[in-house]
């Protein structure tokens, strides 16, 4: 009995990964998405064979280019069949809700945002988001009854036995489950997940690792954070708080962190520890676009700092690369466009991390900005909703 639930709890995952590298490629051969998820042929042909039958997936009249360009005939494409009704994605900061809606494969239809300072109460947060997605829904012109599921991204692990949040980075969410609390107030399943393994998520689909199966996703704004995927796979670790690499300790005597621990890389390197540093040396109020646009522009104290963070960053990836041997680091977030950052964090790999892991290894921004998360939250819900 246990080794029969093993196996269906496998094939569904299986399943999810091929629907979600459909959600995100659109129309694939069976070939293609063997390259892309890194499954046997055999095992894929007999996955899309159920995906077919359960009408999840329709194979098309179209057909693709022969692999590499060879000359044989060109193989059907499958693709997600188009149900009517949508899917939402809610993304969480710790200063703003974003929420989109969108079809059954992930083209957006209505989207909104609000600045919001979400850590104290979790409770209004939350009553903000369920009212944003209404709206959006409305914008949309699609009803409650229409949407078949919402995927959320919070700036925080989530306990992968409780599903909810256990630590204090979010002093006002402790012990609740978004998830749930969600779905309380939307009556719609709710699948939530950390910012930063959705973001890893995203560009992994839509982004800058699109081809990758071993990266770490890095994300780099009022917080840091990384999203870990392993073999195609999101890898959350034995209780769900894999990829925090903000809180590495780097100094035994430094700040007092958010998290309750003592000089955690963090408290270094955050948005908001860098404008503290640069404000004295400014006199204009500045902000994370201001120091981008000057970071851009070639000043030199912006770059010296954002350069500097990038190698505190990068010196602790370049212990996480020697255990792990990614393919691609994407440093993502609302500071994941700086090239010196980025600059830095490469500079620290080289010299830290074995020869060949470096040598393995690019080092990349994001292609998707800060709407990285709000993209893994929608592929998010299309993924569970599509098995």
């Amino acid at each position: 009995m246990g080794t029969s639930s093993s196996l269906e709890r496998l094939r569904d995952t299986n399943r999810r990964s091929i629907t979600t590298l459909l959600a995100a490629e659109g129309p694939m051969s069976r070939a293609d998405l063997v390259r892309g998820t890194g499954l046997s042929r055999t095992t894929v042909s007999s996955l899309v064979g159920d995906l077919i039958t359960s009408g999840h997936v329709v194979e098309t009249a179209d057909r693709g280019r022969p692999h590499k360009g060879g000359s044989g005939r060109p193989p059907l494409l499958v693709a997600l069949s188009t149900p009517g009704g949508g899917v939402a994605g809610v993304d969480i900061g710790h200063r703003h809700v974003r929420v989109a809606v969108a079809d059954r494969v992930g083209a957006v239809l209505a989207e909104e945002a609000a600045d919001l300072d979400v850590d104290e109460d979790g409770a209004a947060a939350l009553d903000r988001a369920a009212r944003m997605v209404r709206h959006a829904l409305r914008g949309a012109g699609l009803g409650v009854g229409d949407l078949h599921a919402v995927g959320m991204c919070v700036p925080a692990p989530l306990d992968r036995r409780s599903a909810s949040i256990r630590t204090g980075i979010l002093p006002g969410w402790r012990e609740l489950s978004p998830a749930d609390e969600l779905h309380r107030r939307l009556g719609i399943p709710v699948f939530a997940d950390n910012d930063a393994n959705l973001g890893a998520l995203a560009e992994l689909g839509q982004g800058a690792a699109r081809g990758a199966t071993d990266l770490v996703y890095v994300k780099v704004a009022s917080g840091l954070g990384a999203g870990i995927v392993l073999g195609g796979r999101l890898h959350r670790g034995a209780s769900g708080i894999a990829g925090e690499l903000g809180h590495v300790q780097v100094d035994e005597a430094g700040q007092v962190c958010r998290c309750g621990n003592r000089g955690c890389l963090e408290t270094l390197v955050s948005a908001p520890r860098l404008l503290a540093l640069l404000r004295p040396a400014y006199d204009e109020p500045l902000s994370v676009e201001r120091i981008l646009a000057l970071d851009g522009a070639g000043d030199a104290g912006v770059r010296r700092v954002l350069s500097d963070a990038g190698r505190a960053i990068g010196r602790a990836l370049a212990d996480l690369c020697n255990n792990l041997n990614p393919e691609v680091v994407v440093v993502g977030g609302s500071l994941g466009g700086s090239t010196s950052l980025t600059d830095g964090v490469r500079a620290a790999v080289d010299r830290y991390a074995q020869p060949e892991t470096a040598a393995a290894l690019r080092v990349v921004p994001g292609a998707l900005g800060d709407r990285a998360e709000l993209v893994g939250a929608v592929s998010l819900a299309i993924a569970r909703v599509s098995v």
